[in-house]
């Protein structure tokens, strides 16, 4: 059975901690997420716990009623749990060697692999349309994992929001970035 997931990376935020709020920017942001979707015929949202993710989503759950399901699986990825002068030096290796881990933090690795098994979750499923919000990062490896040409300098390209189309039917998939140059 063929699964649409549109992976959405949040709307602009204050900050990085799960609690941050959205911008007044971010707000409008969302407005406009859900007029992206409301054409479409959503089954089911999942987001990360964070705030941020949550409330970049809730105008379009508000206006159709569709409840918002929090997944841990779908929290950004700690880099490390220290504070790295040369966090994106070390952010830019960890998408040449999945498996590196600096203190406190997740791999590469084990950070796409948690993403990737709720995918797998509802691909599984009866769903068919899925929305799932999540973070930047996080987004870029699961897209990885797809498509192993996608690294750091396509991180860099991601905008808040964005949203890419996974189609999965069996073992095809087929990755479609569908916010580019949307602000």
């Amino acid at each position: 059975m063929l699964s649409k997931l549109y992976i959405v990376r949040h709307c602009e935020a204050t900050g990085q901690a799960s609690e941050a709020p959205l911008t007044v920017q971010g707000t409008q942001q969302a407005e406009k997420l859900t007029e992206f979707f409301s054409t479409l015929k959503v089954d089911q949202i999942i987001s990360s716990p964070f705030e941020r993710a949550i409330q970049s989503i809730f105008p379009f759950a508000q206006k159709t009623g569709i409840p918002i399901a929090t997944d841990e699986r779908l929290k950004e990825r700690v880099l490390s749990n220290e504070n790295l002068e040369d966090w994106l030096e070390k952010l830019k290796a960890s998408y040449e060697d999945m498996e590196i881990r600096y203190d406190g933090g997740e791999s590469s690795l084990e950070a796409s692999n948690r993403i990737i098994e709720l995918f797998e979750e509802i691909k599984r499923s009866e769903v068919n349309t899925s929305i799932i919000v999540t973070h930047g990062n996080l987004l870029s490896l699961a897209l990885k994992y797809y498509d192993q040409a996608f690294g750091f300098s396509d991180w860099e390209k991601l905008s808040n929001p964005d949203i890419y189309l996974l189609q999965l039917d069996g073992d095809q998939v087929i990755i479609r970035r569908l916010w580019e140059n949307r602000e």
